[in-house]
């Protein structure tokens, strides 16, 4: 029989029921009524506005901020068009799952979507807050459910669990135990069953780097060898050998003296190798190991993934710190009389000039040119001047960068720091509802204003703090004035290892543009950078992804990896509550099969991720966490989280949500953010979108 008699005139009667429930709703919906609202015009051309910024391409603005104004505008678009007696649902797409159960003998349809529609005999309930939805998403088809309900205890069957895409009212999809359905106009009947298997998460598990034997039924760690060996911190470090390659351990062995610079792609070892170099260097100078050494990292999640290495490699007094903690720390000491608060409302543009090193040049003229004491109040005079005086900041930006900022930018930035800066001042005197917040930048340059005006920071003893050591990992993202008050802080003997990849700069604001450039306003003009260029991390086929998001920001040549592993996807829903529905399914049978596989469900904001977090916890899946200021339990798991969170982390698997045109348009700091999502995954990566995907997924395999 040949291949054209086998195939079937009909679709599947799975395929069918569908076409008739979709029909059904369709008809019903039509005999509701519209309902009169307000006008939604403003709020329209304000979408579109800023949907246009957001897809300019301008790498200067504030991308976190827009998609977040863009959310706000349509969060106020739906309340408005959900306000009435009737909630109309979306006709073109009016669910995503059909769910047919059975209860003491009767049986009954229900469709999950976006808005709840109860009228008419139409059945639909919305996934976020429905109770009823928790059955979908915690029972499969065939499976006895026995929950309560609103109050009331609910038992039965799950006859039918079906997830379905329908686009512009035409049904797409059907997704079922009994086959996956697609529509096709090339078969007979209109539809063909989709040979390929149920998408899986699989063949990773304990992948990534452990370092928590109790997660993995394991005592090794980072610093221990396959066999739970000991790494010795010693002159030859011979069990280190196991785990680090020839140039890493050159740039260990290095002299203790000087700059050390490594530069390399996410996974080859920058961190691995800077905190291995304490530990050599700790071998011929103890106190290398103490308070004198400073370890500054981008984020809480690494600063905490660092306090578990250290250890392992022998060093117990090592101080480990983000920036932000270790800046805020000295800055109210030095200052006690400021308030404690920082602002987090602090304009974009307000931060760019504050991160500038057009402001220590600033600060360096104003205590050239005014006589003062060495004083802390002197210190803070200098400070507030500088950031008030329109004539000597106009003179210095037409020096150093005279195309950076206009001239209407410097005076809203004097008019910025005027009012704070009488708001300041009324809160120092007593007024209690004076708001005397700081902006964040404001900590580095109250120290850099101390350091020229008084000289050497003070330690807790009064004497001038000083470093043997220090340790900047992801230096990328550190303004060059922030890194001054640190290198300020070194003796003359000191060393110091800075560790970046520029690939992987997040933060807009921080004015980094190149290591050249870097370099020459710390004044290390000519320093030598060193390149790791293996990536031990991610999968062959990860990081071919991750580079071909780069572009044209690409900075190394190709890159060497170690292993290879399944091919990057993407999967493309019409809505949240199926990428949620969908990813129950496959994460269920992931923590069944591989319960020490580690998990990165990756947003691009908390509003998303929190979200995305509340749905798949009615699922109940195992291990479930949502991950809020890097508090990381370095645990196998599901961990729920932004992007921002997970820079320097690493995960058995990746799980990028909301990879749309909205949220990743194709910008420079759109691409180095996904690059950075990509690079987390060790084995196995994801991308999935709701609506269009983004432009800088579009060569990925689709499914």
């Amino acid at each position: 029989m040949g291949e054209a008699e086998g195939r079937s005139d009909q679709p599947d009667d799975v395929v069918l029921e569908e076409l008739a429930s979709l029909d059904s709703v369709a008809l019903k919906l039509a005999e509701i009524p519209p309902t009169k609202t307000a006008s939604e015009l403003p709020i329209l051309r304000e979408l579109e506005r800023l949907r246009e910024r957001l897809l300019s391409g301008d790498e200067n603005k504030d991308l976190s901020a827009l998609t977040e104004q863009y959310h706000n505008q349509t969060a106020i678009l739906n309340q408005l068009r959900s306000a009435g007696e009737v909630v109309r649902v979306d006709s073109g797409s009016p669910y995503f799952a059909h769910l047919r159960l059975e209860e003491e003998g009767r049986r009954r349809d229900l469709f999950l979507g976006r808005t709840t529609c109860l009228e008419k005999g139409v059945r639909i309930v919305d996934w976020r807050d429905a109770p009823i939805s928790k059955v979908f998403y915690s029972y499969r088809q065939g499976e006895e459910f026995d929950e309560e309900i609103s109050g009331r205890e609910r038992q039965g069957s799950v006859l039918a669990r079906r997830m379905v895409r329908i686009r512009d009212g035409v049904l797409e999809r059907v997704q079922a135990p009994e086959g996956d359905f697609s529509l096709d106009p090339a078969e007979p009947c209109g539809w063909r069953q989709d040979a390929m298997g149920a998408p899986r998460l699989s063949g990773g598990e304990a992948a990534a780097l452990r370092y928590d034997g109790d997660a993995l039924g394991l005592e090794r760690r980072m610093g221990e060898g396959r066999g739970g060996e000991s790494l010795r911190a010693d002159k030859h470090l011979p069990e280190i050998t196991s785990l680090i390659d020839p140039s890493q351990f050159d740039l260990i062995t290095r002299p203790a003296s000087g700059y050390l610079v490594i530069r390399g792609s996410a996974g080859s070892g920058k961190t691995t190798v800077a905190l291995h170099r304490i530990a050599y260097l700790a071998f011929a100078d103890a106190r290398i190991d103490g308070p004198e050494t400073l370890v500054v990292v981008f984020s809480r999640a690494l600063a905490r993934y660092v306090a578990h290495v250290l250890p392992s490699l022998g060093l117990e007094g090592v101080r480990i710190a983000t920036y932000r903690e270790w800046v805020h720390e000295e800055r109210r000491r030095h200052f006690p009389r400021l308030p404690a608060k920082s602002r987090d409302d602090t304009p974009a543009m307000v931060q760019r000039i504050k991160l500038h090193s057009g402001l220590d040049i600033a600060l360096k003229r104003q205590v050239a040119r005014v006589l003062g004491s060495r004083s802390m109040d002197q210190a803070f005079d200098d400070w507030a001047s500088v950031l008030t005086q329109r004539k000597l900041l106009g003179e210095v930006f037409a020096e150093v960068a005279p195309d950076q900022f206009t001239q209407r930018d410097l005076d809203r930035f004097v008019e910025w720091n005027r009012r704070r800066l009488d708001e300041l001042s009324s809160a120092i005197a007593g007024d209690e509802e004076a708001d005397g917040a700081l902006d964040p930048e404001d900590d580095a340059l109250l120290l850099r204003a101390w350091q020229r005006r008084v000289g050497p920071l003070l330690a807790a003893s009064k004497r001038p703090l000083q470093f043997r050591h220090a340790v900047i990992d992801e230096v990328q993202d550190f303004a060059p004035i922030e890194v001054r008050v640190l290198l300020g802080c070194l003796r003359r003997e000191s060393s110091i290892t800075l560790a970046g990849d520029t690939q992987q700069h997040l933060m807009e604001h921080s004015g980094f543009t190149s290591w050249a450039g870097f370099f020459k306003e710390l004044g290390l003009d000519g320093a030598e950078i060193e390149t790791l260029r293996v990536s031990y991390r991610s999968s062959e086929q990860v990081m071919e992804f991750a580079t071909s998001l780069l572009g044209d920001l690409q900075e190394d040549e190709k890159i060497v990896t170690t292993r290879t592993g399944p091919p990057v996807e993407l999967f493309r829903l019409t809505d949240r509550g199926a990428c949620v529905a969908f990813l129950c399914d496959v994460l269920k049978d992931l923590m069944a099969t591989e319960p020490l596989a580690s998990v990165a469900v990756l947003t691009p904001n908390p509003r998303v991720s929190d979200l995305y977090f509340e749905g798949l916890e009615r699922a109940e899946l195992p291990r479930l966490r949502r991950i809020v200021d890097g508090e990381f339990s370095f645990k196998a798991g599901i961990e729920v989280t932004e992007i921002t969170q997970v820079k320097g982390l690493e995960f058995d698997y990746v799980v990028v949500l909301d990879a749309d045109a909205l949220s990743y348009p194709d910008t420079p700091a759109a691409r180095r953010m996904l690059h950075v999502a990509a690079t987390r995954a060790v084995h196995q990566l994801w991308m999935m979108s709701v609506g269009t995907p983004s432009p800088l997924v579009e060569g990925v395999n689709a499914r």
